[in-house]
């Protein structure tokens, strides 16, 4: 896999790492784009936090923020770092898979 890819991949796992994190990207795939404010009436973490949250995740680009009315913000879910992360792992039980069948043929020798 590219670097770059690699990289995304990676900023993807750190950021489902934390359950808050996965609660904030539930939400949002739930109920469509919200704002932070929106997220802390829903979920049972601080506007502050969530908002600390939506950084991280927007840096891994999962989410993307729209300027809405009265500079308010509202994300949505952006799902293309998923899909390069959920390549990253296919690539990778790939590599494990052949490496299992060789170790069994081996075996069974």
């Amino acid at each position: 896999m590219r670097p770059e890819l690699e990289a995304t991949a990676e900023r993807v796992f750190v950021a489902l790492a934390d359950p808050s994190r996965r609660a904030v990207l539930a939400a949002l795939a739930a109920a469509g784009p919200a704002t932070a404010t929106d997220l802390a009436d829903r979920l049972p973490i601080t506007r502050q936090a969530i908002a600390k949250h939506l950084v991280l995740l927007s840096d891994a680009g999962l989410v993307i923020g729209e300027p809405g009315e009265r500079r308010r913000v509202r994300y949505r879910l952006d799902s293309g770092p998923m899909r390069v992360a959920q390549q990253f792992l296919a690539a990778m039980a790939r590599d494990w898979d052949g490496s299992l069948d060789a170790l069994r043929r081996h075996l069974d020798g």
